[in-house]
């Protein structure tokens, strides 16, 4: 891993929060930054490719949306968690898929457009083999933290 240069950290500082909402954001950053839109995504890559950046994307409010969302606890034969947790990656409500010590070893967040789209996907994945046991965490109140990383 390379050391970040004073420009990788600015571009870092502005994409954690700050990235324009306009038909071209990276080229408005490079504006900001006082390079070109190639620069910025070039950048961006490497640092991904690096492993300093693991994806760009948005939040939106999903049950202002209509979504509906619930954290997945599975417990998983050891021999089949990669592939369990290769077939949840492929549903597109599916974020936070990770492993954990503990009677629940398997965990996941789910996010779905109907309660029907949430019970057909929960059954899919009960019906994996090596599931043994699967729990749905439904939230009462919804909390969002807001990280960002300031790097000098």
């Amino acid at each position: 891993m390379t050391a970040l240069t004073d420009f990788d950290k600015r571009l870092l500082n502005l994409v954690q929060g700050n990235l324009p909402v306009c038909s071209r954001p990276f080229a408005r950053l490079g504006e900001m930054l006082e390079t070109t839109e190639e620069h910025v995504l070039s950048r961006l890559d490497d640092l991904k490719r690096e492993g300093y950046l693991r994806r760009i994307g948005t939040f939106f409010n999903s049950e202002q949306l209509g979504y509906h969302g619930t954290l997945i606890a599975l417990r998983v034969a050891e021999e089949h968690i990669a592939d369990v947790a290769a077939a949840i990656n492929r549903y597109a409500g599916a974020t936070h898929n990770y492993e954990r010590e503990g009677k629940y070893n398997l965990w996941f967040t789910l996010l779905t457009p109907s309660r029907h789209a949430e019970e057909k996907i929960l059954a899919d994945v009960t019906a994996l083999p090596g599931v043994e046991r699967l729990m749905s965490l439904k939230s009462n109140k919804r909390y969002k933290i807001n990280v960002q990383f300031k790097l000098n």
